[in-house]
């Protein structure tokens, strides 16, 4: 429908709010731009819903009505069908209204509110969070006894949004428009995708509290670096999730994953490489997909379960910048786990080339979350993650009690943000150390577990020792070869060992409420 847009505010401190509150639902105006006509798709006032099942299909198929409205003026403008107005559309969205302070189960870490109020959150994709929203709207309704409404909200759509597949849509619009994109469709606004939820910054001026860690404007942008930086697509993706710094885990998970998918009673009924790439299982060529030019930044790779409970590898390469950037991206999928495996550096000349690393403490000199998360901020060691993976390394290498110390030593990880940090003066460096009591160094784990805190994701470290500066021992071309293949393999298997026991364990006792704030978000 076509309708005038009323008159611009004026209170410019009042614009800035209403731009950053997305939980609001209340639209906002450019003050900068001339009134002009809206193209509005049809809006859906909030329903009541005492079903989850229900109130995620509602939500599905709001999204899809809404969006198949966005690419449809699209299109037209591609074949020279310039809309008369600004074309707009909006998220779905979830409200949570109880009047009760009745106290909950004290054990439960996720699936509730803190107190009466209204809360609210703006969704996208929900076919693509189905088994997500459906378990954590039915927690909702169990744990409060009141309905969840669904309705469409006032945050627009943007365009590039309203694609999946990454369509560039300034290149397929600039020979039909005759005037900016961002004056005939809503573009993307940073100021709707900031982590003031998750990092527990947030404040809500209109009384709307915040139902989920991240907004659908936050989320729509992930999902979308996603296919960027790991040439797969978000929906490939499972909830454990392995991160590595060298390929040469990865060509082993793929050997792994082969011999899996050779195994009727894996569980595993495909897997995805870059490009989309599906094999699945009996099929010894890919059904979809296409081989990349090139490979991306971080290659992901996915040993794929029917419930997503299957896992993930993505190779992220070196440095803590990489490590937060994709955390930073795959957390808005919610996974129920992940784990870095990866090389150290030993500080202990006690330690052994091939020993295993067990971190329950970090050291945070890798300088890219300390805006995000202060470094005062300890980041515990999860008992569930740590039981696991010590678990996985003793049934693995055949070392039980007492014995599993000759092969695994249990505490503090430095990571650092310079790779060459053996050119430093060693004095101060030893000091350091000695002091947070390291017995390791790397480039990243310290950033995925922060993460992984910041964002309530599982977490857990285990590295292998490859080398050991501080005395002598330098990660030289041959010693490097020879350490790779013996003991890649092994590290690997221990990986996916501690993650089918973390997929055993019920969501209830994974996601531990150590994780969780004073005002923290129902879902999970």
């Amino acid at each position: 429908m076509l309708l005038d847009e009323a008159e611009p505010e004026a209170d410019p401190v009042r614009l800035i709010t209403r731009r950053r509150n997305d939980v609001s639902n209340r639209s906002y105006r450019n003050p900068l731009l001339q009134p002009r006509s809206l193209i509005l798709a049809p809006k859906a006032p909030l329903e009541p819903f005492t079903k989850a099942e229900d109130a995620v299909a509602r939500l599905i198929e709001l999204f899809e009505r809404n969006t198949a409205f966005i690419r449809s003026a699209f299109h037209e403008l591609t074949q020279g069908r310039v809309p008369e107005g600004r074309v707009r559309a909006f998220y779905p969205q979830i409200r949570l209204m109880t009047d009760s302070h009745s106290r909950l189960d004290s054990r439960l870490a996720y699936g509730f509110v803190s107190g009466p109020g209204v809360h609210g959150t703006t969704i996208t994709r929900p076919d693509l969070f189905r088994q997500y929203l459906t378990h954590q709207i039915a927690l909702l309704i169990r744990n409060h006894g009141v309905p969840i409404h669904v309705g469409d909200s006032e945050t627009p759509i943007p365009l590039h949004f309203a694609f999946y597949d990454g369509t560039h849509v300034e290149g397929a619009a600039s020979a039909r428009l005759d005037r900016p994109l961002a004056d005939t469709f809503d573009l993307p606004d940073l100021t709707l995708m900031d982590d003031s939820i998750a990092n527990g910054t947030y404040e809500p001026l209109d009384g709307v509290m915040p139902l989920a860690p991240f907004t659908a404007p936050r989320v729509d942008y992930s999902l979308h670096r996603l296919q960027h930086y790991t040439a797969t697509a978000a929906e490939h993706f499972q909830n454990y999730v392995l991160f590595t710094n060298y390929q040469f885990y990865i060509d082993e998970f793929c050997r792994m994953a082969e011999a899996a998918m050779a195994d009727p009673d894996s569980g595993y009924e495909s897997f995805v490489s870059p490009g989309n790439l599906e094999i699945r299982r009996g099929e010894t060529e890919p059904s979809s997909g296409a081989v990349p030019a090139k490979l991306p930044q971080m290659p992901a790779y996915h040993l794929k379960r029917s419930d997503n409970s299957g896992i993930t590898m993505v190779n992220i390469g070196v440095g803590p910048s990489n490590a937060k950037t994709i955390t930073d991206h795959i957390a808005v999928l919610r996974p129920h786990a992940w784990l870095m495996l990866g090389h150290c550096a030993g500080l202990r000349n006690s330690q052994t080339l091939g020993d295993y690393v067990l971190a329950h403490g970090y050291v945070r000199d890798d300088n890219v979350l300390n805006h995000d998360l202060p470094v005062w901020v300890p980041i515990p060691p999860l008992a569930e993650v740590q039981v696991a993976l010590e678990d996985a390394v003793a049934e693995v290498t055949g070392y039980t009690g007492y014995e599993l110390k000759k092969v695994m030593r249990t505490g503090t990880v430095a990571s650092i943000d310079n790779r060459n940090w053996e050119l430093w003066d060693q004095r101060g460096l030893v000091q350091r150390f000695s002091q947070s009591r390291a017995i390791a160094l790397d480039m990243e784990s310290a950033t995925i577990a922060a993460n992984g805190f910041r964002f309530r994701v599982p977490y857990g470290t285990l590295l292998c020792v490859s080398d050991k500066p501080l005395h002598g021992e330098l990660k030289l071309p041959g010693m490097a070869t020879d350490f790779y293949k013996r003991q890649v393999a092994q590290h690997l298997e221990i990986g996916i060992r501690a993650m089918e026991k973390l997929r055993a364990m019920p969501h209830e006792r994974l996601h531990s409420r150590k994780l969780r704030s004073f005002a923290e978000t129902a879902f999970q």
